[in-house]
């Protein structure tokens, strides 16, 4: 589902849930419905008034909120102590590698995976349902500008 989309399926379920339809509401949907990152709140903070709309913090918190209880939206916690949000945009299942020096996630698919999650989950007698997979460590563009260090043991 595109953005615009999106954020009229956001209008009704306002609407169908008797929730205000608000300038400021609307304009964070905008900005997470529309985004191909994935955002924490002070992200949204930011592009949401980059954009000319007056939002505070909390208003932003609580229209986060409503995003995810509607389904649009859904709540990712990479462990770096806070959420980041992500439209919820029909693609297939995906997995997440995170940069622990810039924070970039970047998102990925690999048939394998599915098969093997589903095996190591039968093979304990489970029935998977689903999985949640984060690779933390250091990107490209990280390390390419990283300074070399040598390790030396001592004796």
């Amino acid at each position: 589902m595109a953005g615009d989309a999106l954020i009229e399926t956001f209008r009704t379920y306002l609407r169908d849930h008797n929730l205000p339809i608000t300038a400021q509401r609307m304009a964070i949907a905008e900005v997470v419905l529309r985004s191909d990152r994935h955002l924490s709140a002070e992200d949204v903070v930011r592009e949401t008034l980059a954009r000319g709309a007056q939002v505070g913090t909390a208003t932003v918190y609580r229209t986060l909120e409503v995003l995810v209880r509607s389904g649009l939206v859904v709540e990712r916690d990479f462990g770096e102590g806070f959420k980041r949000f992500e439209p919820v945009d029909g693609a297939p299942r995906h997995e997440h590698l995170l940069c622990t020096v810039c924070g970039r996630v970047t998102e990925f698919r690999d048939d394998r995976l599915d098969e093997l999650t589903r095996q190591l989950a039968e093979t304990h007698g489970y029935m998977r349902q689903r999985h949640h997979l984060v690779i933390s460590g250091v990107c490209a563009q990280c390390r390419d500008g990283m300074p070399i260090v040598e390790s030396r043991v001592r004796h």
